[in-house]
């Protein structure tokens, strides 16, 4: 368990040290601001517009993060050979990955967390005390989905190059949002077709299960059992890919 926390450690400072999380939140920051100039032409919708735009922000914090850092997180290290005096301590490969999927999803909670609090205090300025509920909510589900996404940005980083694990990652995450209209589009395909669809959809990461944005577009809590399932989803999925991410790399001969 050191070893794994040593190694989140150090990954986390490298985002610090690149001032990732700075550039990450600044990024925010401005399309938030942009969001309440562009309110007035929003036909009396701008509240719900800036708080939607919000949430799209969000969850575009933790593709930019993986796209600066985590797919290259151990590519760069293998490159560098850095890799060898790492693995020269006692510290497993397993404990590496997850070490490593650790600091990146701990380095996208902190900017989530950092531009929530922003959003949420805008939200409470415009709509009141029953903000508070649904953009927390929000807010947390986005963190639970970029751990997920960390789990991607890990495995493909210790398989492939890092302009190729910028595709794969973002492929899987953007097909995320399409898995129960997959299932739909299984059930009217013929035989082995629909259940080789229906099978995809299934390894594909579910990721309508963390979007709460036509809940806070109305100020709705989501139900707590949602947020439990949400929460038990991402830990076994990235559990699952973090496995496979393993068993990859033992197999790996590193030059």
């Amino acid at each position: 368990m050191s070893a794994i926390l040593a190694v989140a450690r150090g990954t986390f400072r490298e985002a610090v040290r690149d001032r990732v999380l700075f550039l990450v939140v600044g990024f925010g920051v401005a399309a938030l601001v942009m969001s309440r100039v562009l309110a007035p032409i929003a036909l009396g919708e701008g509240d719900r517009v800036t708080i939607d735009l919000g949430l799209s922000t969000l969850g575009l914090l933790g593709i930019v993060i993986v796209a600066l850092v985590g797919t290259g997180l151990v590519h760069k290290e293998l490159e560098r050979r850095t890799i060898h005096v790492v693995l020269s301590r006692p510290v497993s490969r397993a404990s590496y990955l997850v070490g490593k999927w650790l600091g990146l999803s701990g380095t996208m909670a902190v900017a989530v967390a950092a531009m929530g609090v922003i959003l949420l205090a805008v939200a409470v300025w415009m709509r009141g005390p029953q903000a508070v509920g649904p953009v927390t909510q929000a807010v947390f589900l986005l963190a639970l989905s970029n751990m997920v996404l960390a789990a991607l940005a890990v495995l493909f980083s210790s398989l492939s190059t890092p302009v190729l694990s910028v595709v794969y990652t973002l492929g899987l995450y953007a097909t995320g949002f399409w898995t129960n209209d997959m299932r739909d589009f299984a059930a009217v395909m013929p035989g082995a077709l629909g259940s080789l669809v229906r099978g995809v959809s299934f390894v594909m990461p579910n990721l309508e299960l963390f979007n709460l944005r036509p809940q806070v577009a109305h100020m709705e809590s989501a139900p707590t059992i949602q947020l439990v399932l949400a929460l038990g989803y991402a830990l076994a999925y990235a559990a699952a890919v973090l496995a496979l991410a393993v068993v990859a790399f033992e197999r790996r001969e590193l030059k």
